[in-house]
């Protein structure tokens, strides 16, 4: 491990050391996830439905470049009635699934599944 590597761990770890910023890093990392899932899971839709992008960006009134750069961009945030007009095109709705419990030990939800508070 080089000592960049090592100053930079050294210092995540005193930062996430504190718990309002643990829950902040952990908040950003379940938002990340869930976006790259998203879209991910759209990418996925429309190769399974053997349809182009192209023909998806036109049933959604968008130019085509704009559905490859949401699909393919490192730096995507689409809205939700973005994600929910993709989905509706290839004949999907857009769902809330429960966190894992693995899920829900970095990101301490206000409420689980079940409508039970959580234990913070």
């Amino acid at each position: 491990m080089s000592t960049s590597t090592s100053s930079w761990e050294q210092l995540r770890q005193r930062t996430l050391a504190d718990p309002a910023a643990a829950r902040e890093y952990a908040a950003e990392m379940a938002r990340i996830a869930a976006v790259d899932d998203i879209v991910n899971g759209l990418a996925d839709a429309i190769d399974e439905a053997g349809v182009s992008r192209a023909a998806v960006a036109r049933a959604i009134g968008a130019d085509p470049s704009v559905l490859r750069r949401l699909l393919t961009s490192g730096h995507r945030n689409p809205t939700i009635a973005t994600v929910g007009e993709i989905a509706a095109s290839l004949g999907l709705r857009v769902a809330l699934v429960p966190m894992t419990s693995r899920e829900r030990a970095d990101f301490e939800p206000i409420a689980v599944h079940n409508g039970d508070l959580a234990t913070c």
